[in-house]
């Protein structure tokens, strides 16, 4: 009886240890808040934030209005993830996605300080508390990993991480951005709010582990470029094929072109006005030749009186129609009628092997 009182006494310390080591592997303790806005600062980040983000993230955060982008009102996230892995992609962007960076070293529109405003303004309006979120690696089995990928996470997220109808998890400048552990976290508590759910009670400990370890090894051999900013073209290089002849487009819904009839026309060096409706970030990256940026949220009061009249204007985005359509709507209530939004979007013109102009890089 004694021996079998010191066996259980024996196992009972070795299973609270072992459930220690993993309580203190998954202690997201709170940590101090960051710091508040003052009044003006906040009024600031709050015009942004509906200027920039409420077209795709929605006027109220709530997300999925365009492009699948993400809830801004989730804890989970602004626990985790505030500053650096909301504030990086605010900055530059997620390449390969329709989310551009807004940093004006990028080409974007907002100052430094603007961007980390924004950042802290998303985090207060979360109503959350900052968990300790650490830089280590996390070690797992990422062959594993990959099975539970597959298994679990590809109807939403895609088979090759692109996004579907959720983020893009393969994507390299989010890779770089993330640590392991935001990862892990946004894998065991999911994103309150969104159809992203906790995964904590099916999936054990170590396969969390291995599918944060398989996540990571996406980003091993990708490489970017540097890019160089271009010119932005001037109000004289706005129309192109200035001597060709106007394009006669049968619009769907007295409002779409069809990339294909938008190629055609293109190749038969129609005069036309080309507006990239994305941030400008974006339009350095990739763009159709002789397309001017003319991002979404600009005042258009500022530059319409440089866009022709009496010339055919096709704007696109990569929503693939909400920038471009948005801008449309507000250049025809300007007494523009020769307007057009082009239907598929540029990642559509680019799936099926349009022309598009790189960014310079080196």
């Amino acid at each position: 009886m004694r021996i079998h009182t010191l066996l259980s006494l024996f196992f009972g310390l070795l299973l609270a240890a072992e459930s220690a080591a993993v309580s203190e592997d998954y202690d997201y303790r709170t940590i101090r808040d960051p710091r508040k806005l003052t009044d003006e600062q906040s009024a600031q980040a709050a015009a942004n934030y509906q200027r920039y983000c409420s077209l795709c993230h929605g006027a109220d955060r709530q997300g999925y209005v365009n492009d699948h982008a993400p809830s801004l009102r989730s804890k989970s996230l602004f626990s985790s993830g505030v500053p650096h892995e909301v504030l990086r992609p605010i900055q530059y962007g997620r390449d390969g996605t329709p989310m551009g960076g807004y940093l004006d070293e990028v080409g974007g529109p907002l100052t430094l300080d603007e961007t980390w405003d924004l950042t802290y303004w998303l985090f207060w309006q979360a109503d959350t508390k900052r968990v300790r979120i650490t830089k280590d690696l996390v070690q797992g089995d990422a062959t594993r990993g990959a099975d539970l990928y597959a298994e679990n996470c590809t109807e939403c997220h895609g088979v090759n991480g692109e996004g579907v109808t959720a983020p893009a998890l393969g994507n390299p400048s989010a890779l770089s951005h993330n640590s392991d552990e935001f990862i892990r976290y946004a894998i065991r508590e999911g994103r309150d709010g969104t159809p992203m759910e906790a995964w904590k009670d099916r999936l054990t400990s170590d396969e969390i582990d291995g599918l944060t370890a398989f996540l990571r090894s996406r980003a091993m051999g990708w490489q970017q470029s540097k890019v160089v900013l271009r010119d932005v073209p001037m109000p004289d290089q706005y129309v192109i094929n200035k001597n060709g002849a106007d394009p006669e487009f049968d619009l769907q819904d007295g409002l779409y072109v069809s990339a294909a009839d938008l190629l055609v026309a293109l190749e038969e060096k129609k005069r036309m006005v080309l507006l990239d409706t994305r941030v400008t970030s974006v339009w350095q990256r990739v763009h159709i030749e002789g397309a001017v940026p003319l991002p979404y949220y600009v005042d258009l009061d500022d530059v319409v009186g440089d866009l022709p009249k009496d010339v055919q204007i096709v704007a696109y985005c990569s929503c693939p129609r909400a920038a471009a359509d948005d801008v449309i709507s507000r250049l025809r209530s300007r007494g523009f009628t020769r307007t057009a939004t082009m239907y598929e979007g540029i990642f559509g013109w680019m799936n099926m092997g349009y022309p598009v102009i790189n960014g310079k890089s080196e």
